[in-house]
């Protein structure tokens, strides 16, 4: 669980960044950047012999549905979004996690599902305002495509990691990493405006930042970290990002926020993940047979 909690602070001291400092910068080559440059960083932990053909084509599978096409559809969204509406719009994840978990395992669980909408009432407490007459429907479709992405690849990651049970979590990113690479590469070479494409010196600190720690190491602790807790609290801390994110924007950046709507939303997405874990811990001895 700290593993979770440590990428969750990260993230949320993160919010703002791709909207301030990347404004301007294409959209698919955001995301082919930080992804190529959190495959670099992974890059040294690659290993071919100890897998089998059909085991590398699955790892760099899942890094390209919930690491690229992710991102594609995230970082897109922002074309046609305000940043509190992607906020806002990646409040559902919870759902999706719990939901896939249980067509993965093959088996419903209640409890769950309803932490994971206990969850994303407590997010929606804190991020949702008056949405403006907009034609949004795109830019919210995105965040749903991307939310679903991401839950798929944390699911199953969690699922197929007892099948490699002599290999570090490393090797295994690394191939994660490459299949992402490939996807939001190929994207980027046929989407991006190359000719006009200008990066500036802080457009590159921003996307070296972001593909180190935001997604790099990150990304590697967050499905780490996933294996190590029940689906109820993986869902659950999918959203805790946002109380956290608000917290730091008043206390850290002295930023205009609603304290009151803060304490409230962060108390129930924490009582959801404390609930989650004690339900799992007292009633279900494991969630994804193996």
């Amino acid at each position: 669980m700290i593993y979770l909690l440590i990428v969750s602070i990260i993230w949320a001291l993160s919010f703002g960044l791709i909207k301030g400092n990347l404004a301007g910068l294409d959209s698919h080559f955001i995301a082919f950047a930080r992804l190529s440059i959190s495959f670099v960083f992974f890059g040294a932990f690659l290993r071919i012999k100890q897998f089998q053909s059909k085991q590398l084509l699955l790892l760099m599978t899942v890094g390209a549905v919930q690491f690229g096409l992710m991102y594609i559809f995230y970082i897109y969204a922002y074309n046609y979004l305000q940043a509190w509406q992607i906020a806002l719009f990646t409040i559902f994840t919870p759902l999706y996690v719990t939901l896939i978990n249980d067509i993965l395992s093959k088996r419903f669980h209640l409890f769950f599902l309803l932490m994971a909408i206990l969850s994303i009432f407590g997010a929606a407490i804190i991020v949702f305002k008056n949405i403006p007459d907009v034609k949004f429907q795109l830019g919210f479709l995105l965040m749903q495509l991307s939310n679903i992405c991401f839950a798929v690849g944390q699911v199953y990651y969690k699922k197929i990691r007892q099948n490699f049970l002599n290999v570090k979590d490393v090797h295994l990113f690394s191939w994660l990493y490459f299949g992402a690479f490939i996807i939001s590469g190929t994207n980027s070479f046929f989407m991006t405006d190359w000719d006009s494409l200008v990066i500036t010196t802080t457009h590159f600190y921003t996307l070296l930042y972001l593909g180190i720690l935001a997604s790099g190491i990150c990304f590697f602790l967050w499905n780490y970290g996933a294996v190590k807790v029940n689906a109820g609290t993986l869902a659950v801390f999918n959203n805790l990002k946002v109380p956290l994110g608000v917290a730091f924007s008043i206390f850290i950046f002295s930023e205009s926020g609603d304290f009151l709507k803060m304490i409230i939303g962060g108390t129930i997405i924490i009582s959801a993940i404390y609930l989650a874990g004690r339900f799992d811990k007292k009633r279900i001895p494991k969630i994804i047979s193996r």
